[in-house]
């Protein structure tokens, strides 16, 4: 989707990028300290920035509207992630569980046969939609940890 927003998060709310991945969009995390490299990096790759600093919200190109920029107002990833939701209306366009929470890069879906030897005997004996990053090689599926992720999505939506 061409308006599917991209963010980069600052290190000072980097449980956001998490939250952003499991919801499906690209969330690069910025853990550097160099104000400017954050900056330079939105604009360069149409970035919305996601910070706790009020400083960055001051720099010219975020007050000209050049950058997007969210100033989070919580220290608490529930209520950081609502706020997001709400600012941004992230509400329908919600793809989870497509992209890996370890490296942002979009999952592959991989078929059963293929993860026999890869995943845990008791997993492929239950599961039979897998997923896998093609980057660190990690892989996905619909256990227990995501129902939980999905509940906790689905309230997200709702509240």
């Amino acid at each position: 989707m061409a308006d599917t927003p991209k963010f980069i998060v600052d290190c000072n709310v980097g449980k956001l990028a998490r939250w952003l991945r499991l919801m499906g969009y690209d969330a690069c995390f910025f853990d550097g300290e160099d104000d400017s490299e954050l900056v330079a990096i939105a604009k360069t790759e149409g970035r919305v920035i996601l910070s706790r600093d009020a400083r960055i919200m001051k720099r010219r190109l975020i007050t000209s509207g050049r950058i997007k920029a969210v100033l989070i107002d919580s220290d608490q990833p529930e209520r950081q992630i609502r706020q997001v939701i709400d600012t941004l209306g992230l509400d329908s366009r919600f793809k989870p569980f497509t992209v890996c929470l370890e490296c942002n890069q979009p999952l592959v879906e991989r078929a059963k046969d293929e993860v026999k030897e890869l995943v845990p005997p008791y997993v492929f004996k239950t599961q039979d939609y897998f997923m896998q990053c093609p980057n660190c090689k990690r892989f996905y599926w619909r256990g227990t940890h995501w129902q939980a992720m999905t509940k906790r999505l689905e309230s997200l939506r709702g509240s």
